[in-house]
């Protein structure tokens, strides 16, 4: 049975979708069968791995419309990467979904008909706290909580949180944090390496040990519509989450890890 991860955080603007994409395809290129879920009407995630947004079906489709996902499921251009797209009708599901009289658990339903089908499941969540995002915490085993290194995202890692505990206590009790990811590092600005330091001294073993630097091809590869693994393999931000890719399988016990360590 594949690990579904939910990708949260409610402050937008932390790398929360460059690290859904990045992270799915650096697992699926070290040969994980990989499935990105795009939660957000945005449809960043879809077209930064090269799927046209408007096209076919989404999964307002699966959600509102009861479509089999598997129908709806796409191949990428990245090898063992598989997409569930999203669309613009997403931001309608919130109001749709309320008279379903099992509102928080449609998407839970829906990703257990493929979670055999993948090692790993990342669910790209909505920059906010509404009824589609409880759905992702429902699903999910765990949540991933990408931090831009600035003090304000702090404030918005205590929120999410407080979430977090709510939803483990009311509707999935069996939901972990899989680890804070610290974004956007500039080492040269003295208030980023503050940040590295608070939020380590906090969290302690809960923030990963890697931490996605910026760098102008992690910014130049969603404008060409690929993951920057598949858009410069040699960049620093490559780099950063192969190795990123490497920790997470070694927090889950994978035996890659231990190959490729």
């Amino acid at each position: 049975m594949g690990k579904i991860v939910a990708i949260a955080n409610q402050k937008g603007g932390v790398g929360k979708t460059t690290t859904a994409i990045n992270l799915a395809a650096g697992l699926a290129v070290l040969e994980k069968k990989v499935l990105l879920v795009d939660a957000d009407p945005q449809a960043n995630s879809s077209s930064g791995v090269g799927v046209s947004v408007g096209e076919g079906q989404s999964i307002y489709d699966c959600l509102i419309r009861g479509q089999a996902v598997r129908d709806v499921i796409v191949e990428t251009e990245t090898p063992n990467l598989h997409l569930l797209p999203s669309h613009i009708d997403l931001v309608g599901a919130e109001l749709e979904l309320i008279s379903h009289p099992r509102r928080e658990y449609v998407m839970k339903d829906m990703l257990d008909e493929v979670r055999a089908d993948y090692d790993y499941i990342f669910i790209d969540c909505l920059p906010s706290l509404g009824l589609v995002t409880v759905n992702a915490l429902v699903a999910a085993d765990s949540v991933l909580i990408p931090v831009q290194c600035e003090i304000f995202s702090l404030e918005g890692l205590g929120k999410l949180q407080a979430t977090i505990k709510s939803v483990t206590a009311k509707l999935n009790p069996g939901l972990q944090i899989e680890g804070i990811l610290l974004s956007m590092y500039d080492k040269r600005l003295r208030l980023a390496n503050v940040v590295v330091q608070e939020v380590r001294g906090f969290y302690g073993d809960k923030v990963f040990d890697t931490i996605i630097h910026r760098n102008s091809k992690i910014g130049e590869a969603p404008n060409v519509h690929l993951p920057v693994i598949m858009y410069d393999v040699s960049s620093k931000g490559s780099i950063n989450f192969l190795n990123l890719a490497y920790e997470f399988l070694r927090k889950n016990g994978d035996s890659l890890a231990v190959e490729g360590a």
